[in-house]
């Protein structure tokens, strides 16, 4: 379609009566428009003839238009009027609806709906660059999306600055970025630009008397994903999270050790309990770890209960562990499972003076085969305690960046299923 000089003045409106049904006309552009369509038998009237020839006639009622002809509105800050409207498709499937606005000192935009949503289209003074690869225009790329469509006018009301009538047909390519959308039109006369931007539905919505489709599906080919911003700041407040935690861990990564000592084991089996300490610790809250080890367990196993006492108040920490290792031999050969070690933590533990208290008892897998020292000709076994304070769990710290990942992966696949419906309806979606 081309495209039409602005006006410098406002054109006066005159009125005309139709030659085919005798209705009163009111044409709004007097002067720039060429044809136009009568709003109640919906012949198409070509205005540029002083006596209005009339170019074809349909006895039909004129659809009811969500935005009648003569309703205004104001967009992007100017007063637009409709006078046109256009019902088009690819030959009869994926229809599409447009809008003709003026202005008088502004000339003419589009309104185009697709499935509840609506963009603000403007015809181009300029070609885009590049090839059919890619386009670009204003510093922005867009990327081909449709390729040799063919758009026909199905219904036509209103008046138009070009000679229009139902049952034209233009061959089509659509190039989009997100938001924004470029489309080229061509016939055997000429070759027309237009450029169209989605509205939001509150824009359109305070502008003309229509309802907007907040979430249409599949999404629009130039409809921006939803969870894209989301998704941009998450992943900003995430890098900080993971700085802050690893930076954290690495500040209280100096652990120490603050007591080492040791306890023999009963053979007989018996429930034993010994105190270790002073456990000293200095900072406002640390995590403290336990460790045990008893270098000569075999075949059995060591029950510990831990109770960290503040020797002030004595509010405890108690935890429980056990140390075990077993070996053989069967058909397969030798084999061994267990850990003469075993370490309990402790999150986060307030500073102050503590006193380690641990309840322990050996066991011994041969049960009433117990041999006194439970290996025959070795000295019976000692546990040895070590503890440690400061420093961070590897395990906490993987698991505070797993929960943060967690959001940032929905908010991937939402955008990733978001991308593929939209994509999946291009001529270059390879599918």
């Amino acid at each position: 379609m081309a495209d039409a000089a602005v006006p410098s003045s406002a054109p006066a409106a005159r009125a005309l009566s139709c030659p085919s049904c005798g209705g009163t006309i009111e044409l709004r552009a007097a002067g720039y428009s060429v044809t136009v369509a009568c709003q109640y038998c919906a012949s198409i009237l070509d205005v540029s003839d002083p006596q209005v020839r009339l170019v074809s006639e349909y006895h039909e009622s004129a659809a009811r238009l969500d935005i009648p002809i003569g309703t205004r509105g104001t967009l992007r800050g100017v007063e637009w009027e409709a006078i046109g409207y256009m019902a088009r498709s690819e030959g009869g499937e994926y229809p599409w609806e447009e809008y003709l606005l003026f202005n008088p000192y502004h000339g003419y935009r589009w309104l185009i709906a697709n499935r509840g949503a609506w963009s603000f289209g403007e015809q181009l003074t300029v070609v885009p660059g590049g090839g059919f690869g890619g386009l670009s225009l204003d510093g922005a790329t867009y990327g081909p999306f449709f390729s040799n469509g063919t758009a026909r006018v199905d219904r036509v009301v209103g008046e138009f600055y070009w000679r229009v009538q139902r049952g034209d047909t233009v061959r089509t390519d659509d190039w989009v970025r997100p938001g924004h959308m470029l489309s080229r039109e061509a016939d055997d006369r000429e070759i027309s630009w237009s450029r169209s931007e989605l509205l939001s539905p509150e824009e359109i919505e305070a502008a003309f008397p229509v309802k907007a489709a907040r979430k249409p599906w599949p999404p629009l080919p130039h409809q921006p994903s939803p969870h894209l911003g989301w998704l941009k700041q998450g992943i900003a407040i995430a890098i900080v999270g993971a700085i802050l935690i690893i930076g954290a861990a690495i500040f209280a990564g100096g652990s120490r050790t603050v007591f080492q000592g040791n306890a023999a084991i009963a053979a007989d089996g018996r429930d034993q309990t010994i105190t270790l300490g002073p456990v000293e610790l200095t900072r406002p809250y640390q995590p403290v770890s336990v460790r045990a080890e008893v270098p000569q367990l075999a075949n059995g196993w060591v029950d510990l209960e831990y109770a960290l006492v503040n020797r002030a108040d004595q509010r405890a920490f108690t935890a429980y562990k056990a140390a075990e290792r077993y070996s053989g031999v069967d058909s397969d050969g030798s084999w061994s499972e267990g850990s003469r070690r075993a370490t309990v933590n402790f999150a986060s533990v307030p500073q102050g003076s503590y006193d380690l208290v641990v309840d322990f008892r050996g066991n011994n897998w041969l049960g009433a085969q117990r041999i006194g020292d439970w290996r025959q000709g070795v000295a019976a076994p000692e546990i040895a305690f070590t503890v440690r304070s400061g420093g961070s769990s590897l395990a906490n710290i993987v698991l505070a960046l797993f929960l943060i990942g967690v959001p940032i992966g929905i908010a991937l696949i939402r955008h990733g299923a978001f991308e593929a419906a939209r994509r999946g309806q291009s001529d270059f979606s390879g599918g």
